[in-house]
């Protein structure tokens, strides 16, 4: 708990994945990868209850020998290719009643610590807000970036604004970087989203905020991982 408030940790790990197969119990670093997340919701000071939310047979039992609750089976039409995260926290959040708070955690952030699950619920607590996700700086600025043209012609995605040809003087910009999503439960479930104008940001490092979707993802991460605990 904090400040008197009940969190509820999610974990959605459905099966079937067609980018990576198999990526949410794939071998990470001698452990599945969901375990990786499994681990930090357990040692967060805050989550006071965090469960699974998944259709498939396997995760759910790798699942349970990491002790992870399971407190439902996800319905399968919550496990489509074209179902939505945001669905998925929603049921959970209808189905497990009591608390006040909910964490989204996603298998595919192995590398966010603890701390930056708590620091991302302290924030959204201590300023009184209703929601509060991570982000993180981009490697590349979306100042730089361009739309094609039919002819294959560069178009500036700030169009109206000039070009910017020194790096140090870009606007400083982030991305949500998926690790972490947290909410007031009534607010979520009216507003069905965790991000809007009421949205604020908790910043993680880089080094942190790698999200797998392919196999260049997860090798990277990885490496990160092994790198940073290899002694």
């Amino acid at each position: 708990m904090i400040n008197g408030l009940s969190v509820l940790g999610v974990i959605p790990a459905r099966g079937g994945s067609k980018g990576l197969p198999d990526k949410n119990i794939r071998p990470f670093s001698g452990i599945p990868l969901i375990a990786h997340t499994i681990r930090q919701a357990k040692n967060s000071s805050y989550i006071d209850r965090c469960i699974l939310s998944s259709e498939d047979e396997t995760i759910i039992q790798i699942a349970k020998e990491f002790s992870l609750e399971v407190p439902f089976i996800r319905p399968k039409y919550l496990a489509e290719d074209s179902t939505s995260g945001l669905d998925v926290v929603i049921h959970a959040a209808k189905n497990i009643l009591g608390y006040d708070i909910v964490v989204l955690l996603q298998p595919t952030s192995p590398l966010r610590k603890s701390k930056d699950i708590d620091n991302c619920i302290f924030k959204m607590v201590n300023r009184n807000a209703k929601v509060c996700v991570s982000v993180t700086p981009p490697t590349k600025s979306p100042y730089w970036m361009y739309k094609l043209a039919k002819d294959d012609g560069l178009i500036s995605l700030f169009k109206d604004k000039p070009l910017i040809t020194i790096r140090q003087k870009l606007p400083k910009v982030y991305a949500v970087n998926g690790a972490v999503y947290v909410a007031k439960i009534d607010w979520f479930l009216e507003n069905k989203t965790f991000i809007n104008n009421e949205t604020i940001a908790h910043i993680m490092p880089g080094d942190r905020s790698v999200d797998i979707d392919n196999e260049i993802d997860f090798l990277f991460a990885e490496f990160l991982f092994n790198l940073k605990n290899k002694h």
